[in-house]
């Protein structure tokens, strides 16, 4: 897709890490301030926000960038689409449903969701399949804490994901990609699902997670390509056999279940060696580094994979 320019922050705009760093410092200290500006945007009765594990260390991707450098098709097929196009999206009132093959099936409300669930603000890599990179500070609960209270059932194998479907909202719905069908589906294996390091966000930098950013809640898995975390999730199934996925059936020659970051396979059209980071230097200015395996969390997860061949299974 083609890049469309918009006002972009100078690199002096960038957060820098000390500031950073003390923003959270803050939060574990006094969490009620930036808790009683989340309830304010969420309608959430109590919340709190604690800084969580596996941290990046690199400086977090300028707001202006993660908020208008977005895909999310549903709205356009342009990166500034998002953020133009997603002003009417209602994001609430939300449900979001847990069934399939569990125990204890449930529909949830978004701010009931939000207010039972400890969130965690959390600064991960997030890369691309089409070869650039943001570090991106989420708030958000792991999604094995949302599972565990359903209790999946022992012939439960994937987690499926389903998006909302509003044509009326989503202008992209109406006039995107004609390959793409609605809705939006991805999938995990359990063990996948249940990691640690997989997140549902609701936010981002302190803020209630705006629209162009898949309010009210979507799906982080930071060891994948982008296209996994799936938005304005609505509906979380178990289930037995492996569900299908959007953009593999879309091409599953370029795009597989998996989608681990590779930089040792090759997306059919470009490298996936390295990748442009945005918000640094522009999208000429040389911001570019090497694509780590598994985005540079293969401590945590290689052991998911152990004897798999990650370039069939890609």
């Amino acid at each position: 897709m083609a890049d469309r320019s918009y006002p972009r922050p100078s690199s002096g705009e960038i957060t820098p890490r000390s500031a950073w760093l003390s923003r959270r410092a803050l939060l574990a200290g006094a969490a009620a301030g930036a808790a009683t500006h989340l309830v304010s945007r969420a309608g959430a009765q109590t919340l709190s926000v604690r800084p969580g594990p596996f941290q990046a260390a690199e400086r977090p991707t300028p707001l202006q960038d993660v908020t208008h450098y977005n895909n999310f098709y549903e709205f356009g097929l342009d990166k500034g689409d998002p953020a133009a196009l997603s002003a009417r999206f209602a994001a609430r009132p939300w449900t979001l449903s847990v069934e399939g093959l569990v125990a204890r099936p449930r529909v949830w409300d978004i701010d009931q969701l939000i207010a039972a669930m400890p969130l965690e603000e959390r600064l991960y890599r997030m890369r691309c399949v089409e070869a650039w990179s943001m570090v991106i500070p989420w708030d958000g609960f792991p999604l094995a804490s949302l599972l565990a209270q359903a209790e999946p059932l022992g012939s439960a194998r994937y987690v499926a994901f389903e998006s909302v479907v509003r044509p009326a909202q989503m202008p992209g719905q109406r006039n995107g990609l004609d390959s793409l069908a609605w809705p939006y589906v991805e999938g995990l294996r359990l063990d996948e699902a249940m990691h640690p390091l997989t997140l549902l966000a609701v936010g981002l930098y302190g803020e209630i997670l705006p629209n162009q950013n898949g309010a009210p809640v979507r799906l982080v898995v930071p060891w994948k390509y982008g296209f996994k975390g799936i938005k304005s999730i609505t509906r979380i199934r178990l289930v037995e056999s492996r569900p299908p996925t959007t953009w593999n059936q879309m091409n599953a020659q370029e795009y597989g279940f998996f989608a681990n970051v590779n930089p040792e396979v090759d997306h059919p059209r470009w490298s996936q060696a390295s990748e442009r980071i945005i918000g640094a230097g522009g999208f000429f200015g040389g911001g570019r580094k090497k694509t780590l395996m598994f985005n540079g969390y293969g401590e945590q997860v290689a052991g998911l994979y152990g004897g798999m061949d990650l370039r069939r299974n890609y």
